[in-house]
């Protein structure tokens, strides 16, 4: 049969992340580095007084989001674009740099959806290694570099390691590629308080992306942004539909800009209680894992796959997730500081079996 698709689609399998069953009512998803409890309800009312506003059969108008989040990001308002949640954002930046016959750096593991889009527009695929320990694999990025690169990815913090990079390592990919996008994907930027803003007024080939689905705990209605300077944005703007982000969606980012002390609370019980718990017990009990800057942490334990249906069992759910040998882990989430001691407690009495 004759098929009307690009090669590279016929060989490319659809990222299915495994969603089924997820309900919070039954289990502590800790799973999906997501806002483990409910948002605040300053923002389920914003969302309810626009559904009974009766304009839910009008064409989404955004209003004044992206001056609010250029105010919230410390940039000038051209200098922003909404997306459709942050994926959005990562495929209009690759598909307007990259093509046919480019390379993409991608170091990884890594986030499927950066190779995914790139598969997608014909590219290449470089995959420099993350090292326990060894941070952003500068050094190999670097010397991946050719005149063929279009694109290169530098999550911070990348997922599922955790790992971030240093605005000074990015300002280096910037300089050796001054012709391809440095993709800084900042969508835990919440948690790391670290961002590569400052460095869009030196370089023009920066894009950062961010998300409303994590800290903001609003995945659901998908929303995200992108940030570069005010000449990328205009060209990002040229490619992205004029209503391709949910009315409901910058509703609800509007309300949760206008009383962040939701995101405050919890960024301080998660970071600042949790995350130095999880990392003393697992150290305690002779656990690998892999130093973080995230909300999230790839462990190592024996017997991952059993460890991860008896925390189904206890009604947590964490995620299994390999390094760059292949060997397997399980990537957990931190939640509050209960859920941590409930974790915790599974965890043990798995451990003393």
């Amino acid at each position: 049969m004759v098929s009307v698709f690009k090669p590279q689609i016929e060989q490319l399998a659809a990222y299915k992340p495994p969603l089924d069953g997820r309900d919070p009512a039954r289990y502590t998803l800790l799973d999906f580095n997501e806002r483990t409890i409910p948002v605040g309800d300053h923002i389920k009312q914003a969302l309810v007084d626009f559904i009974h506003s009766d304009r839910l059969q009008m064409y989404p108008a955004y209003g004044d989001i992206t001056q609010q989040l250029a105010d919230y990001c410390q940039v000038q308002e051209p200098q922003v674009m909404i997306t459709n949640g942050s994926d959005h954002g990562i495929e209009l930046i690759i598909r307007a740099v990259g093509g046919v016959g480019d390379d993409a750096i991608i170091p990884g593991p890594t986030f499927a959806i950066y190779g995914q889009v790139a598969t997608v527009e014909g590219m290449s695929i470089v995959a420099p290694d993350y090292r326990k320990g060894e941070g952003y694999p500068v050094q190999q990025v670097l010397a991946a570099i050719t005149d063929r690169t279009k694109i290169i990815v530098a999550a911070s913090p990348n997922n599922p390691c955790g790992t971030a990079i240093s605005n000074e390592q990015i300002a280096q990919l910037a300089k050796a590629a001054p012709n391809a996008g440095i993709l800084v994907d900042e969508c835990y930027f919440e948690y790391t308080r670290t961002s590569a803003t400052a460095l869009l007024a030196q370089f023009d080939n920066i894009f950062i992306t961010r998300t409303f689905s994590k800290t903001w705990g609003l995945p659901s209605l998908r929303f995200g942004y992108v940030l570069s300077t005010a000449n990328n944005i205009t060209r990002l703007l040229a490619m992205r539909g004029p209503y391709d982000i949910n009315q409901l969606a910058v509703v609800a980012a509007k309300a949760a800009l206008e009383k962040p002390e939701y995101v405050d609370d919890y960024i301080a019980e998660v970071m600042g209680q949790s995350k130095p718990k999880l990392e003393a017990f697992l150290t305690e009990h002779d656990i690998e894992f892999w130093p973080t800057t995230a909300n999230y942490i790839l462990t190592f334990p024996p017997q991952p796959e059993a460890l991860k249906q008896a925390l189904q069992a206890a009604g947590i759910l964490v995620r299994p997730r390999v390094d760059s040998e292949g060997r397997q882990g399980l990537r957990i989430t931190f939640g509050t500081l209960p859920q941590t001691e409930r974790l915790m407690a599974a965890m043990a009495e798995f451990f003393a079996r």
